[in-house]
């Protein structure tokens, strides 16, 4: 059968096949899914980064020296801490510990508690006798102050938190 004018006009399909309601549904499907992608990733660039407390607290449990004494290799510190400048910029260290603890050239009494405010961007070894390596790493990151660099932030520190054991 040879299509005429008439058959264009009742049945309107393209050259792939398709009707023009077929079409409008696979536009409207394709709106949906990239809006239920992209608005997420908008919001997590635009959206200002953000804690309730610019301090970052590690404590030293009760009886850490003890444990690691007997052989125990149990990591009570991670092996990096990431603060932002301006944000979360200041390292609060507690000694819950029933012996002193060296961070640093800083001898940590039991009870006491360490506070390092950090201003700049850097990376920062220091002794530490109550992690298992005896080093701890503090990573200070300028705040990601534009859109991408907050996605590229939110990205990495998920990506850590998903690393951890």
């Amino acid at each position: 059968m040879i299509p005429t004018a008439a058959d264009a006009l009742t049945d309107p399909r393209d050259e792939d096949g398709l009707s023009t309601p077929t079409r409008t549904r696979r536009r409207r499907l394709f709106g949906i899914v990239a809006g239920a992608i992209f608005t997420p990733v908008v919001f997590a660039a635009m959206w200002p980064v953000t804690f309730d407390s610019r301090e970052e607290l590690f404590e030293i449990p009760k009886g850490t020296w003890a444990r690691r004494m007997a052989g125990e290799k149990r990591e009570i510190l991670p092996s990096e801490i990431h603060l932002l400048v301006g944000i979360r910029n200041v390292l609060m260290l507690k000694n819950s510990d029933d012996v002193p603890q060296i961070f640093g050239p800083t001898l940590l009494m039991p009870g006491q508690t360490l506070r390092i405010p950090f201003t700049r961007p850097s990376e920062n070894y220091f002794a530490c006798t109550a992690h298992a390596s005896g080093q701890l790493l503090v990573v200070v990151e300028a705040a990601p102050t534009w859109p991408w660099n907050r996605l590229s932030w939110r990205v990495r520190r998920m990506l850590r938190s998903l690393s951890k054991p």
